[in-house]
């Protein structure tokens, strides 16, 4: 049994809107009998400050709640230091949660920080930049970006997300990039290039889960294709669960990878946030630096 959690919520994620919500956390966590401090964030109060906060409580767990791009956030501050992560699912996919078969309803995810095992798994990294997910240039952060423009005029999220998505999937935007993995050095014509943090599953029924996070590598996905035809085929062999039968799809496993563009700045999606990098962009995976609390393994 474990005693004392700095708690972080994001008040605006998911499921955490509204004082109620908050409330059946904070019950939560007591009735699983540990002692928390809560720690909420949301407009005035950015995240990296909170985070701050809860690593000067003392607390050794360090519980984040919110969607993924909270957790990856958390995440960032917290590396270096000799906290161990809890993830609470408050956010709208949860994917790093469900990917550590931490179960979707608060009672049951905190009781797995009360009895759970301490798992190391690994983290990915860009430039400086840690990622638990993965991280994409191309297609996905230029969708983001311009769904983010068009809420701030007063659109709805899946209303700006599915315009930005069929806007830039009839234009099609590519990016020529040079992918060095070791010795093996290519040049591409893409429309994406994603990067994920261990192995992703591909097939219709199971896309965007990892079996493991501990294998220690880098999946790194591409399509050589440009131009429409090409997006609608990936659709199509997608659909189908024939992806990796497809004559234009790439996949690669390594450890670091860099990606060179000839424009100096790029949008980078990393854990769902969209950020400007510098090129080239500096791949990496750190095995077993991350230490968090998961349901046992096989339990």
């Amino acid at each position: 049994m474990r005693s004392r959690v700095a708690v972080i919520l994001n008040e605006k994620a998911g499921s955490t809107e509204g004082n109620e919500q908050i409330e059946n956390v904070k019950r939560a966590f007591s009735d699983a009998g540990l002692d928390a401090t809560f720690h909420l964030f949301g407009g005035n109060k950015k995240l990296d400050s909170v985070v701050r906060e809860a690593l000067d409580s003392g607390a050794e767990i360090v519980a984040a709640g919110g969607g993924d791009g909270t957790i990856s956030g958390v995440v960032n501050e917290i590396i270096g230091t000799e906290k161990i992560l809890a993830v609470l699912p408050l956010g709208t996919l949860n994917h790093f949660s469900k990917d550590l078969e931490i179960p979707q309803e608060i009672a049951e995810a905190v009781a797995v920080i009360a009895n759970g095992t301490i798992r190391d798994v690994d983290i990915g990294e860009v430039n400086g930049t840690y990622f638990v997910n993965n991280s994409s240039i191309g297609l996905y952060p230029r969708i983001v970006r311009k769904r983010e423009q068009q809420q701030r005029i007063g659109r709805g999220k899946w209303w700006a997300a599915a315009w930005a998505t069929w806007r830039f999937f009839i234009l099609s935007p590519f990016v020529k990039i040079k992918l060095e993995l070791g010795d093996n050095v290519l040049h591409r014509k893409t429309s994406f290039v994603f990067v994920g943090n261990n192995q992703y599953e591909i097939d219709l029924y199971n896309i965007g889960r990892r079996e493991s996070l501990n294998a220690g590598n880098l999946s790194v996905y591409l399509l050589r294709r440009s131009g429409r035809t090409g997006l609608f085929l990936l659709v199509f062999h997608t659909i189908l669960g024939r992806l990796r039968q497809m004559d234009d799809f790439e996949e690669f496993k390594t450890r670091s990878l860099t990606i060179e563009t000839k424009r100096k700045r790029i949008l980078v999606a990393i854990d769902g946030e969209v950020s400007v990098l510098e090129s080239p962009l500096e791949y990496r995976i750190h095995a077993g630096k991350l230490k968090v609390i998961a349901p046992a393994k096989n339990s």
